[in-house]
């Protein structure tokens, strides 16, 4: 079999969901596996925009099977919406399987999302989406889930939901949030039930039926590595781990079946939401690259941060995913910029270091070591290869791949799917 990962090297943002879409022409099936709404995948095509936040983006490849795989947390109301902006969209004729064993999220874990972040300081505030994906996953490991299998059973729905709002509504009660009825959440959510109860399966059994019969599988997560929980850049983090060894427990796959990993990383550097980012500026140029790369959340909207290119950050997610290859995403943003950074290493209380610190007050502390290199001015967006390349643009992916010590696989001039060059078959 062939089992490929795409993952983000960042903070998530860096295009994971054009390159899925592009190698999921090859794929037999494509599955996420972790994470819920709280993330977003523009996918652009035949003068089409579809913003998707659960649904994999191999969905648009008619002969392929997309799983929503166990290790995520699902809004089964924002998941009936997302399947009916696909059918206004003509796509109708897809393959699409939800795990029985990944989590639901109600209206009260959004309460609860907000209700944690408006108890921090603003310092410590970890800028969640509020999509009640942190409370979800708390749930998960606290036992009291409702998994997708049970929440297709009404009278197993309800015996939980009635248990997890007797615990919630005292909560609620304290700090002066609503309170909600059982038959409230019930009545409108066994819809979303019946809608979605025709894919669920049991995808643990699919998956390794398909891994059995030598078929090619395409595994996709939300955010970046920088995002995990256990590796990322805590407490600033997501609730699950984004990284290639978050698949195998999350798909019901053995580690065994990972065979390559994709590492998908911008020209340069973005982050949406609270916590440190050492390349970090703010002038005209952040303005032009935000502008220009059209740098706002597709889930939340928000205005994303921008930095340099930091091949720290880069090395780290080598070492946590084992990369095999690179994508790199957006190169025609820096088109007109006179001189480019690379961040190279980072500098901590005077002494040079190539990690990210444990310890997010270390992490504060460093200030980046740069290098320079000049820019270009011709415009990329119809390149088809390599060569086509002006010199500068060539001489910066050299150096990226030489700053990594992983193979430059795929770039990409533009959002569409023809403006994709690849170097390095992965699929």
């Amino acid at each position: 079999m062939k089992g490929v990962v795409v993952v983000g090297t960042q903070w998530g943002d860096e295009g994971k969901g054009k390159i899925t879409d592009f190698l999921a022409e090859k794929a037999d099936l494509i599955v996420r596996f972790q994470g819920g709404n709280n993330a977003g995948h523009t996918i652009q095509f035949n003068n089409k925009k579809f913003a998707l936040h659960l649904i994999p983006s191999g969905i648009f490849r008619k002969d392929a099977v997309n799983v929503l795989g166990n290790g995520m947390v699902i809004n089964p109301k924002a998941l009936v919406e997302e399947l009916e902006m696909l059918q206004e969209g003509a796509v109708n004729d897809f393959n699409l399987v939800i795990s029985n064993r990944a989590h639901i999220i109600l209206p009260y874990h959004i309460v609860l999302d907000g209700l944690f972040e408006e108890l921090k300081e603003d310092s410590k505030k970890v800028g969640t989406t509020k999509k009640g994906i942190g409370p979800t996953y708390t749930d998960k490991a606290s036992r009291i889930g409702i998994r997708v299998g049970e929440f297709i059973d009404e009278t197993l729905f309800k015996d939980k939901l009635k248990d997890n709002l007797n615990y919630y509504n005292k909560l609620f009660k304290l700090f002066g949030k609503k309170e909600y009825s059982v038959e409230e959440i019930f009545e409108e959510y066994k819809e979303f039930a019946k809608k979605i109860k025709p894919f669920v399966k049991d995808t643990g059994l699919l998956l390794n039926k398909a891994k059995d019969n030598n078929k090619k599988i395409l595994f996709e997560g939300a955010q970046g590595t920088q995002l995990c929980l256990d590796h990322g850049t805590y407490p600033f983090v997501t609730s699950s781990s984004p990284t290639a060894a978050g698949v195998p427990l999350n798909t019901g796959l053995s580690p065994q079946s990972i065979t390559d990993v994709m590492g998908i990383t911008k020209a340069y550097t973005t982050r949406v939401g609270s916590g440190n980012f050492v390349t970090e500026f703010e002038d005209e140029t952040a303005t032009k690259i935000r502008t220009s790369g059209n740098e706002f959340g597709t889930t939340t909207g928000r205005p994303r941060r921008i930095g340099w290119l930091d091949t720290v950050v880069l090395r780290h997610a080598k070492r946590v995913n084992g990369l095999t290859g690179l994508s790199v995403m957006l190169l025609d943003v820096l088109t007109g910029l006179e001189e480019l950074k690379i961040c190279i290493a980072y500098k901590l209380d005077n002494k040079t270091i190539d990690y990210i610190p444990a310890n997010i007050s270390d992490y504060k502390k460093c200030v980046p070591v740069y290098e320079t290199m000049p820019g270009w001015n011709e415009d990329i967006t119809n390149v088809t290869s390599y060569e086509e390349l002006p010199k500068n643009a060539k001489q910066y992916l050299k150096r990226i791949e030489q700053l990594t010590g992983v193979d430059l696989a795929i770039f990409s001039v533009g959002p569409d799917r023809t403006q994709t060059v690849v170097l390095k078959n992965m699929m």
